[in-house]
């Protein structure tokens, strides 16, 4: 069954907009933590020549992301995938996690960049979007809202700082390349990997 992330129609047109600067022209796209798969089924479109493996650790969820992407010649069945776990794909030129940080347990970004550093080839990309803090950076109202409501969730969800993402991702050979801001107070981080 189809599910649906109002947010989507918002933010991929911005998400793919920076996606076509920095994704390779061919190769297999990993997209870690897909949820409702629209992200996956509108990239893969919009990015014809690319082919994706979207994965999800959620049952309902990789229903609706086969459900979304059905009869897309370069999507793959998706996988269930745990950040923090084993992860059944060997290689990919680009991994791509959108809104996936902020709300799982900070164990679970690490068993990402960890994964992306296993898979990627020198020089290719990790592309993470979602709410984030700077230092020396105010945040936005409406993120700090967003905070509460996420520690209300769960205490192990909140925004993370950029600058404790990019050390961890450092001590994995991942590099960060850009940052980009997006609409809603959302960022765009790029990591590459170190050659």
């Amino acid at each position: 069954m189809k599910r649906h992330a109002p947010a989507t129609a918002r933010n991929r047109e911005p998400i793919a907009d920076v996606l076509a600067d920095v994704l390779p022209s061919r190769g297999l796209v990993l997209e870690v933590a897909s949820g409702t798969g629209e992200h996956c089924a509108f990239l893969a479109e919009r990015f014809p020549a690319l082919e994706w493996q979207p994965s999800d650790p959620d049952a309902d969820a990789l229903e609706s992301i086969a459900a979304w992407t059905e009869g897309l010649a370069n999507v793959r069945p998706p996988l269930a995938l745990d950040a923090c776990g084993e992860w059944p794909v060997d290689a990919a030129d680009a991994v791509l996690c959108i809104n996936m940080v902020h709300i799982s347990p900070w164990a679970a970004t690490l068993g990402l960049l960890a994964g992306a550093a296993r898979l990627l080839p020198p020089g290719a990309p990790l592309v993470l979007y979602g709410p984030y803090r700077q230092r020396g950076v105010p945040t936005a109202p409406s993120n700090e809202q967003f905070e509460l409501w996420l520690k209300d969730k769960s205490p192990e969800y909140g925004l993370r700082l950029v600058e404790d993402v990019t050390r961890e991702a450092a001590a994995r050979g991942l590099t960060l390349d850009r940052i980009v801001p997006m609409p809603a107070n959302n960022l765009i981080l790029v990591y590459k990997h170190d050659a």
